[in-house]
């Protein structure tokens, strides 16, 4: 199992989602940006170091959220995301296809990645 964090950016009353490359598995769907725990770090310090990378922005990890299991095929997940700011930098696209800062009452016009959509189900539903 690949453990795996992501981030729930909060800006005033929006948060942050991301669209994965058309190229990269689950292409062109929307997700919370994140990515794998190297080893010896924390889940903390991957989500911080993920962002860095693929966003160029330094946050302030704050809560656990929620955390799911999910079966991709050949990988099975487990996702923790965090809710999280931003405390330096501005989200550039390095890595995603686009970025939006969307209320919660919208999320259901995007479509998600399948681990991203259970959290989804889990936190509004």
């Amino acid at each position: 199992m690949v453990e795996v964090v992501a981030a729930r950016i909060w800006k005033n009353d929006t948060f942050l989602i991301c669209q994965r490359g058309k190229e990269k598995s689950q292409g062109m769907l929307w997700e919370f940006v994140g990515g794998k725990i190297e080893p010896g770090e924390t889940k903390q310090q991957a989500l911080i170091r993920e962002c860095q990378e693929e966003l160029k922005i330094t946050l302030a990890v704050g809560r656990e959220v929620c955390d799911v299991t999910h079966a991709y095929p050949g990988m099975t997940i487990h996702l923790t995301l965090f809710d999280a700011k931003i405390i330096a930098g501005v989200p550039t696209k390095t890595e995603h296809n686009d970025l939006k800062w969307i209320k919660e009452k919208e999320i259901s016009e995007y479509p998600f990645c399948p681990a991203d959509e259970e959290m989804i189900r889990i936190i509004y539903h």
